[in-house]
């Protein structure tokens, strides 16, 4: 049920909990089984009891199983056994679709320009949303693999690079991400892009026509709906609660919606993570209506509590999800470098746009990038950006809950580089980021992000790239503006 490979470079925690997760949802391990216990498991698999403990750990962080005090770790329930299979009718024996594939018959011009929050003129202010902390960037490190790279510059480096990007950056990406997201695809489901809009992008011209329905969050992240409304799309706000996405509202206001648009792991602007239970539904109806799911995983990997979660694109056996990452929030913006993974069905279209459009990313950015995976200083990047963006928001929550005195609440969010500060009941966040900005402090309204009024306004504040000095100082300077109002 668990088979385990010691030569692997996955650490034997990974492997454990990816057996017992595939055996939960292959049904193997039933809804309510009891799990064996940690020390007999450990001794059966001949591995350490905190090498499974470490997996029971992750499995219980993403739903999978639950621990009964004085009784053991089960099988979480009730899980309907139609979200735990596919459906296989959907595919052939070889795992594929077996229906044609539906592509859009034509590229859209951006008919409408959509406006989003603004940013403050001038010098980057507090509380910018988007920002990593690139003031504790290895530069030297940078530096000395790029100095190394163009010193060996060849002449074929110099020529147009492969629409896919790097065969040894897409490689480097399969690897990392297999391990840290859970993701699954080849390298040849990868394309390199320059940002996760240009994904987002990409992937809206491929699988969708103009007039057709897209569920979209609400509130959203405005970016993607100016991607969608480019490729003349009919969004459908979809509501999002505590768990994520309310699949059964979009279900019911829009069955026949061609794509989803969700950021399952750290809801954009929420911050909530999508349940397990939702992410189930939501393939589960996907593999059903013959739609696609686009997911944006800009920032997980600055998760503050365990490992990050798997992506949603992880657990999709149905070739649905069409997965966004992002180097340009974990690495610098500067650098302008990011991927798509696509389900093979889609590979081919999505290069025959690609070819007549931006055709590569940036090569030698690619080369420098790859090394800078390859050498193991991407991964202790992001360790210590964790702990430091930890650091940061705990500075941002303990200022609030000093300096606000009860009227604003701040989120205390378990991943990403932003928190939201929910303002008293009647209070207009229009009003209070205009007020904020007069101030010089950027705070953008959590209603900038809605198609309706929230039911409760709030301010996005981002804390990632800001230090901590300048954090506490600006939350000083927003309550002083906010106090007439709050």
């Amino acid at each position: 049920m668990i088979p385990l490979d010691h030569a692997s470079p996955e650490p034997l925690h990974r492997q454990v909990y990816r057996g017992m997760r595939e055996a939960i949802l292959g049904g193997r391990l039933s809804s309510g089984a009891q799990i064996p216990s940690s020390r007999w498991l450990a001794d059966y698999l001949g591995v350490s009891r905190t090498t499974v403990l470490g997996a029971f750990d992750q499995l219980v962080a993403e739903g999978f199983i639950v621990g009964v005090v004085g009784s053991g770790s089960y099988v979480a329930q009730p899980f309907p056994d139609r979200l735990l299979q596919v459906r296989r009718s959907a595919l052939t024996s070889d795992g594929r679709l077996a229906q044609p594939v539906r592509l859009a018959d034509r590229i859209v011009r951006l008919g409408e320009e959509l406006k989003g929050p603004r940013h403050l003129a001038g010098p980057i202010s507090v509380f910018r949303i988007g920002l990593p902390p690139v003031d504790a960037f290895p530069l030297s490190v940078w530096n000395r693999l790029a100095g190394a790279r163009h010193r060996k510059l060849e002449t074929n480096q110099l020529r147009h690079g492969p629409p896919r990007g790097s065969e040894a950056l897409r490689q480097a990406i399969v690897t990392h991400h297999a391990v840290a997201r859970g993701v699954r695809c080849s390298p040849d489901q990868v394309i390199v892009l320059s940002s996760a809009q240009e994904a987002m992008d990409l992937a809206c011209r491929v699988v969708l026509n103009p007039g057709e329905a897209v569920w979209f969050e609400e509130p959203g992240y405005s970016g993607a709906r100016a991607a969608l409304i480019a490729a003349g799309a009919h969004i459908v706000p979809v509501p999002v609660d505590g768990e994520g996405l309310v699949v059964e509202r979009g279900i019911a206001t829009a069955p026949d919606a061609r794509l989803v648009y969700v950021t399952p792991s750290h809801q954009f602007p929420t911050g909530v993570t999508m349940s397990l239970e939702r992410r189930l539904a939501l393939l589960d109806w996907a593999a059903r209506s013959d739609a696609w799911i686009l997911e944006d995983d800009y920032d997980s990997e600055y998760r503050y509590a365990g490992c990050p979660l798997t992506a949603l694109q992880g657990l999709d056996v149905g070739g649905r999800v069409l997965y966004i990452g992002t180097f340009n929030k974990t690495v610098f913006p500067a650098l302008r470098l990011a991927y798509l993974v696509l389900p093979e069905a889609l590979v081919d279209p999505a290069l025959a746009l690609r070819r007549r459009g931006a055709q590569h990313a940036p090569t030698i950015e690619q080369l420098i990038l790859t090394d800078f995976l390859e050498g193991g200083h991407y991964v202790r990047h992001i360790r210590a950006m964790r702990a430091l963006c930890r650091e940061r928001r705990d500075a941002l929550i303990s200022a609030m809950e000093r300096e606000a005195a009860g009227r604003l609440s701040v989120s205390r969010p378990d991943t990403g580089l932003h928190a939201v500060a929910w303002l008293p009941p009647g209070v207009d966040d229009q009003e209070a980021s205009r007020v904020a900005a007069e101030h010089g402090v950027e705070a953008v309204a959590l209603s900038c992000y809605c198609v309706t009024r929230p039911e409760r306004g709030g301010l996005v504040l981002g804390y990632g790239g800001i230090r901590t000095p300048e954090i506490i100082g600006g939350v000083q300077k927003l309550v002083a503006a906010l106090r007439p109002l709050i």
